[in-house]
């Protein structure tokens, strides 16, 4: 176990990618909000972090505008 703690605090990248993983999780979890609002541009900088972006960020669309047809 000290190992492994060891191992995570020697290495700087660590911060970074739990900054992603974080991310990520807040980005699939919650709705996208409505343009305009505070919250959509707080909502921008997550999904940069969490790299949905180019075909990522085309596929939550197709996935948002199905849900509106419905």
């Amino acid at each position: 176990m000290e190992f492994i703690i060891q191992f995570v605090q020697d290495q700087p990248w660590f911060g970074v990618a739990a900054a992603v993983v974080l991310a990520s999780s807040i980005a699939a979890l919650t709705p996208t909000p409505k343009e305009g609002t505070f919250l959509a541009k707080a909502y921008k900088i997550i999904d940069l972090l969490a790299l949905n972006i180019g075909k990522a960020k085309e596929k939550a669309a197709a996935k948002e505008a199905a849900k509106k047809k419905k």
